[in-house]
């Protein structure tokens, strides 16, 4: 059967992704005073968080319409999936699913499903990977729905972050305490919940004591690691990012890890700096 799978532009596809047909993004904006910027592949990262610094306002996201949703679930494939940021942290999810039954009121034989992936970045990245590693042993659509369900049952997500301001002044962080520690350079280590809502594991001082912190919070929560792929997705720090990777392969060998960069949407809220995985 054919397939494809469209994922909101908070998920960061790796090069090989982005020039497989299979896949295809559908991008959210963002808007910095004045500013209006389309999260796709005329996103200019550097000229974004300059932006953001100058900025005494926080930047807002607006999520892609149900109409772009339509456009995206077009096309010859029979099996048509779906990969949101957390329905909890944005109108994405909702989005796609009035786009599904709007489409199937047209369209009844094509097979949809939408994943809420109750995370972000690269945490949509290996859910669309996981949708692409099903379609791929031939499983039937119904097959594939129930495995990847069951995966993100199974998924985690860490991050460490330079500020949490962009998080906090959009709300992003309800049930999370202000931490009122910058003087003292505290760092927290935040989650994901099963939900798909934020929380706060730990925190350190400084950002390598927060990262290591971060690391050993994956090695607890995931005990099957060595059979898990790992994807790591950093605004701005390369080297950061490739310090953690190191850190991680030494300590837990998973069976794959990669590392991209931050998209918009993921680098707007990640801020410079920002540390993101999901396993």
């Amino acid at each position: 059967m054919s397939y494809k799978i469209v994922v909101d532009s908070c998920g960061e596809l790796p090069e090989n992704l982005k020039k497989d047909p299979h896949f295809e993004t559908v991008s959210l904006s963002m808007d910095v005073d004045e500013y209006h910027i389309v999260d796709d592949e005329t996103f200019d990262q550097a000229d974004f968080l300059k932006k953001v610094a100058a900025s005494p306002n926080c930047p807002k996201s607006s999520c892609p319409s149900p109409k772009r949703y339509v456009e995206a679930f077009e096309g010859e494939a029979e099996h048509v999936y779906a990969v949101t940021l957390s329905a909890e942290l944005s109108g994405s999810h909702n989005s796609a699913e009035l786009a599904k039954k709007l489409y199937k009121e047209e369209h009844d034989d094509k097979k949809i499903w939408i994943f809420n992936s109750r995370s972000a970045s690269v945490g949509e990245t290996l859910t669309a990977m996981k949708i692409q590693q099903c379609e791929e042993a031939g499983m039937p659509f119904e097959k594939v729905v129930k495995t990847v369900e069951a995966y993100l049952n199974s998924m985690n997500t860490f991050f460490v972050l330079e500020s949490l301001e962009t998080l906090r002044k959009n709300g992003r962080l309800t049930g999370v305490k202000a931490l009122v520690a910058s003087a003292l350079n505290i760092k927290p280590v935040m989650g994901a919940t099963d939900e798909g809502t934020i929380y706060q594991l730990g925190q350190a001082r400084g950002v390598r004591k927060a990262l290591m912190k971060m690391i050993e919070q994956i090695g607890e929560k995931t005990p099957d690691i060595k059979n898990r792929v790992l994807g790591i997705a950093h605004c701005n720090c390369p080297e950061r990012a490739l310090e953690v990777k190191k850190e991680i392969i030494a300590r837990y060998m998973p069976k794959g890890i990669f590392v991209v960069d931050t998209a918009g949407i993921s680098s707007m809220y990640a801020n410079d700096g920002g540390i993101i995985i999901a396993v």
